[in-house]
């Protein structure tokens, strides 16, 4: 069965609805002692945030990073428990990094479960709301849209970055509004199939989240890490560094940085990887997989009927 080498892939923000983790949390007490833990690290219950929560309730950035964090790590040990799954390596897209920690052993899930409550809180309030915003670019070289943002910044006096490299054709823009909407106009203008702005309520992964990066790092001052025993790849610089002396430094800076998602990906592409499986809600990286290499066999599993197709794939 694992003659093939296979990684797993971790959701972030963006991904999260109401209900997410609940057929595993009903059939698995593996799952249910997850929630258990993310109720008691918080103090509240995570089984009601994530199955019984308003939509709007679930997508305040504080709730939906602890809650995605949950759901994804109790998907986990269900694949673990149930499959035996032994991936060569782990990543998770910018929230989703701490999944891939926390799957690895660098830091335990009841620290990780606090962390992401806090991140959560500092990112919504490092920018005051309706200042900042994101938008995707569609279909436009990489090198074009940084030229762009770079103009726009030095022209408008005001903030508009690179915010993940997600595939081929895919960059999202983070910023002040109008330098975003500014730099969105102008990619329409010079060729991107599509520009749209994203629902979000704040410019996650720019320069403009370097408060929120500070008070980061303050909070993991209390938590206990090690080294991984299973290879992280890094949004900050898409390399396998992380070892319980960078850790800290780079989930600090991440909040500030761009996702480095399509280098990542391939990374994971030259070590031989030939399968990766999404763990957790949504199928966002599975699709983005299938636009960088379409070679690599893919899955998303965030319930039982997934939990089946892929262990039929793997048999």
């Amino acid at each position: 069965m694992q003659a093939e080498k296979i990684a797993l892939l971790f959701p972030g923000q963006g991904s999260q609805y109401v209900g997410m983790g609940e057929d595993f949390y009903q059939n698995f007490k593996v799952a249910r002692e997850v929630f258990a833990e993310a109720s008691e690290s918080l103090g509240e219950d995570m089984a009601k945030t994530c199955f019984a929560a308003s939509k709007e309730e679930l997508n305040q950035t504080a709730n939906t990073q602890p809650a995605i964090l949950t759901a994804s790590i109790a998907t986990l040990k269900v694949l673990f428990q149930e499959l035996g799954i032994k991936p060569v390596m782990l990543a998770g897209h910018s929230l989703g990094e701490y999944s891939a920690l926390v799957a690895s052993g660098a830091v335990s899930f009841f620290d990780a479960v606090r962390v992401v409550r806090a991140r959560g809180k500092f990112m919504q309030t490092a920018v005051p709301f309706g200042l900042g915003t994101m938008a995707a670019v569609l279909g436009m070289k990489t090198e074009v849209i940084e030229e762009i943002c770079a103009e726009t910044s030095q022209k408008a006096g005001k903030v508009v970055e690179p915010a993940n490299y997600n595939c081929p054709g895919q960059v999202v823009i983070s910023g002040h509004v109008p330098a975003v909407d500014e730099a969105t106009a102008k990619a329409k203008d010079e060729g991107a199939s599509r520009a749209v702005k994203l629902p979000v309520s704040a410019p996650f992964h720019c320069s403009l989240m370097e408060p929120a990066a500070r008070k980061l790092a303050d909070q993991f001052s209390e938590v206990k890490v090690q080294d991984p025993r299973i290879d992280v790849i890094s949004n900050v610089d898409a390399d396998t560094n992380y070892s319980a002396a960078s850790i800290r430094d780079l989930l600090v800076r991440q909040v500030s940085s761009a996702v480095r998602w399509e280098e990542s990906m391939n990374l994971m592409i030259a070590k031989g990887v030939t399968r990766v499986v999404e763990v957790g809600p949504g199928r966002v990286l599975s699709g983005l997989m299938k636009r960088i290499n379409r070679r690599i066999k893919t899955h998303n599993i965030e319930n039982c009927a997934d939990l089946e197709k892929l262990a039929a794939a793997l048999s």
